[in-house]
């Protein structure tokens, strides 16, 4: 797998989760479908900017998803709908350890349990088989997951009729 440091990263259809990393040179790990790229922006620099690209604001878009949904905490935000790009993060994007997950690369998630990872809750395996150890429960990425589903019916049924 590629890897490398960056400036910028610009969230596009093979992003399939922006992780946190608490690192001198970047503050977060790009993982692609093909590659991993080390950034030097936080996760919601990124995410404000591909709203943008997919014109609206960040703001925008998680107060029109609590709006259709009534989602008011850890909301999935359309980041840009035409481009089916939907992601929902693991924690309030206000702290540090928020992870990202983008909903259309997630295979499964499962409970893992392991006396020699015991912060290792669960695990997402992506469509490409790639697999990410998380600390949060299957239960609330399941949770996550669902809210986003919803927030894609939500947000892609009118555009299916144009």
């Amino acid at each position: 797998m590629y890897e490398k440091v960056v400036d910028y990263y610009e969230i596009n259809p093979s992003t399939m989760a922006l992780l946190p990393a608490a690192h001198m040179d970047y503050e977060v790990i790009a993982l692609e479908e093909h590659q991993k790229l080390f950034v030097r922006k936080t996760s919601i620099q990124l995410i404000q900017s591909a709203c943008l690209d997919g014109g609206s604001t960040y703001e925008g878009r998680r107060m029109a998803v609590t709006h259709q949904t009534g989602s008011k905490q850890k909301v999935p935000i359309p980041v840009n709908p035409l481009h089916q790009i939907f992601a929902f993060p693991t924690h309030s994007p206000r702290v540090l350890e928020c992870n990202w997950i983008f909903y259309h690369h997630v295979h499964s998630i499962q409970a893992h349990r392991s006396p020699q990872e015991p912060s290792i809750q669960s695990i997402i395996t992506f469509k490409n088989g790639q697999q990410l150890p998380m600390k949060e429960s299957s239960y609330i990425l399941e949770k996550q997951l669902q809210r986003t589903a919803m927030c894609i019916l939500r947000f892609t049924k009118p555009l299916q009729n144009v």
